[in-house]
């Protein structure tokens, strides 16, 4: 079975008295432990989707499953709690909170959802700041830390629940090109360690060139390689 699977998938927007379509009536599948991007301009679709896919928005018509569930049925809370159980999420701005240090923001979502005991969050918290090369920098605040060391924490934070599906907005958009290029090759390693499926929405030529699989979206449209749309 797919990781995702979406069937004539649409999502509109009401803007005054007219419905806009974000995404026309789609389909595709995303394997367990690949390594996806949805690519295109802005206004193409591609964020849009992976908000459908990280259930922080509901398809407007078609069929949405991820993680065997199809989540256009879920309420706010079934899909908080689903997020909160089986997906990590990576944003380009690193969204990480100012007040607490790298250790603690890796440890945050334990906290939020999870019923660990102290020490068993010590122990995953402190595997991935070692994974993510943080381990000497674990109590600095992100004020602290450059922006590459920030996307290390936030790629920490984003595994350490042990989601099945991580998906990154934009990862590398506040990036240099060198720093870039190591948070993409720390991702791939995290993928070939732990399993988990990662999937971008980008417009950065270096994250289409390192994915396995690249969903081109154009106007709300899965653009297939001869040119037409799906």
């Amino acid at each position: 079975m797919s990781l995702v699977q979406a069937e004539r998938l649409e999502k509109s927007y009401r803007v005054g008295d007219v419905d806009v379509p974000a995404i026309r009536g789609i389909d595709f599948t995303i394997e367990a432990g690949a390594f996806v991007a949805f690519v295109g301009p802005s206004g193409s679709g591609k964020s849009t989707l992976l908000n459908l896919v990280g259930c922080l928005d509901h398809p407007s018509a078609g069929r949405l499953t991820v993680l065997g569930i199809e989540v256009a049925g879920l309420s706010r809370t079934a899909a908080a709690a689903f997020r909160g159980e089986n997906l990590g999420f990576v944003f380009q701005d690193f969204n990480l909170v100012p007040v607490l240090s790298a250790y603690e923001n890796i440890e945050y979502p334990l906290l939020m959802v999870r019923t660990w005991p102290a020490e068993k969050r010590r122990e995953r918290v402190n595997k991935l700041l070692a994974a993510v090369g943080m381990a000497d920098q674990a109590h600095k605040r992100p004020d602290q830390l450059s922006g590459g060391q920030k996307q290390r924490v936030a790629v920490a934070r984003a595994l350490v629940s042990e989601p099945k599906l991580v998906l990154a907005d934009e990862p590398t958009a506040n990036l240099d090109h060198d720093t870039a290029y190591r948070i993409l090759d720390l991702m791939k390693s995290m993928r070939d360690e732990f399993g988990t499926t990662f999937v971008f929405s980008t417009h950065d030529p270096k994250i289409m060139a390192e994915a396995e699989t690249t969903f081109l979206l154009e106007d709300g449209r899965l653009i297939e390689p001869n040119g037409r749309p799906s």
